[in-house]
């Protein structure tokens, strides 16, 4: 058995080797991680439960680094946090996001985040039977908003006459800036919504 290139294996050890193989481009799975970390496959199934398991610990890991153990104020606070922590994750490690939302969540670390935004959202009086659909759509915004930082520089170039994009486009912010922007407008826009559901849901009640 040749000696692992790390030292002593452990779950914090697999975890980072697996987001830095999955962040490097390469190829994604046991065998790989394995010759990763200078061990065989089966010294990693004494710490980990296969693939899944893998994905799991990276997830957690990740959660350790981007998602908040407490947000001070109110419900729309604890989205800008939770939606903005999201982001960051999204962009830093974009290809590991397939893997993250192909598999069940069960990493105690980010359910706890989850719950915090459950709980804010119930506790500011949006009804049960929309909370979940409120995290879900804040989670799909900051996929979104996460991919949109890698964009690049030109992200439409009109060659043919158009009405308003192409001058739209001449004067538009470009790179990290223009994403910033679309995200912080864009944020206004799901909170403003939120609050207008969360009024007339007041109104009904």
């Amino acid at each position: 058995m040749p000696r692992p290139k790390v030292g002593l294996l452990s779950v914090d050890l697999i975890a980072d080797a697996a987001i830095e193989l999955v962040d490097s481009g390469e190829r994604f799975g046991v065998n790989a991680l394995a010759r990763r970390l200078g061990v065989t496959p089966s010294s990693l199934y004494n710490h980990v439960d296969g693939l899944d398991g893998i994905i799991e610990l990276m997830r957690s890991r990740l959660g350790e680094r981007y998602f908040p153990d407490r947000v001070e104020g109110d419900w729309e606070q604890v989205v800008r946090v939770i939606v903005g922590n999201l982001r960051s994750l999204y962009a830093d490690h974009p290809l590991i996001v397939p893997l993250l939302v192909g598999k069940t969540i069960t990493a105690p670390v980010v359910i706890e985040s989850y719950d915090l935004l459950a709980t804010a959202l119930a506790e500011a009086g949006f009804p049960d039977d929309e909370v979940l659909a409120i995290v879900a759509i804040v989670d799909a915004f900051a996929i979104g908003f996460g991919f949109d930082v890698a964009s690049p520089d030109e992200i439409w170039r009109p060659e043919t006459p158009t009405r308003t994009l192409g001058r739209l486009v001449a004067d538009a912010q470009r790179g990290r800036e223009r994403s910033d922007r679309a995200f912080d407008i864009g944020l206004e826009m799901l909170l403003d919504s939120l609050r207008r559901q969360l009024v007339a849901g007041r109104a009904r009640g």
